[in-house]
C-alpha cells in the first residue's frame, strides 16, 4: 500500500470537513463562505489527485464520505454543541467498520490481480 494516495485522501477529507463545519459558522459570519467554497474545491482537487494516483473509486469515495460523516459529527458536537448520542456512537462505529471492510476487500482484490498477472 502506497502512502501518497492516502495522504491525498486525508487532504480531501480535512478540506471537506473544514468546509462543512465552516458552512454552519458562515450563517453567523458570512465571510466564512470563502472558506466553504475554497474547502469544497480543494476537497475535489485532492479527490481527483487520489484517483489519478491509482486508488480505486469505490475505496476513495467510501473512505472520504464515511470519514467525512464521522469527523463532521464529532467536531459538530465539539464546536457547536450538537448532540452526539450513544446510538450515534454505534452508527459511527459501524461506519468505521464499513470503511475497514471496504479497504480489506480492495486489498484482497488487488492481491488476486497481482497473483493472476504473475
Amino acid at each position: 500500500m502506497r502512502a501518497r494516495p492516502w495522504l491525498l485522501l486525508a487532504g480531501a477529507i480535512v478540506s471537506e470537513v473544514t468546509a462543512s463545519l465552516s458552512l454552519k459558522a458562515a450563517m453567523e459570519n458570512p465571510v466564512l463562505y470563502v472558506v466553504v467554497g475554497a474547502g469544497f474545491i480543494t476537497a475535489f482537487v485532492f479527490l481527483g489527485a487520489v484517483l489519478k494516483a491509482g486508488m480505486a473509486l469505490g475505496v476513495a469515495y467510501g473512505v472520504w464520505g464515511a470519514l467525512g460523516v464521522v469527523l463532521t459529527a464529532v467536531f459538530g458536537a465539539v464546536l457547536y454543541g450538537e448532540p452526539l448520542t450513544a446510538l450515534m456512537g454505534v452508527g459511527i462505529a459501524l461506519i468505521i467498520a464499513g470503511v475497514v471492510t471496504i479497504e480489506m476487500g480492495a486489498e484482497r482484490a488487488a492481491a488476486r490481480e497481482t497473483e493472476g498477472a504473475v
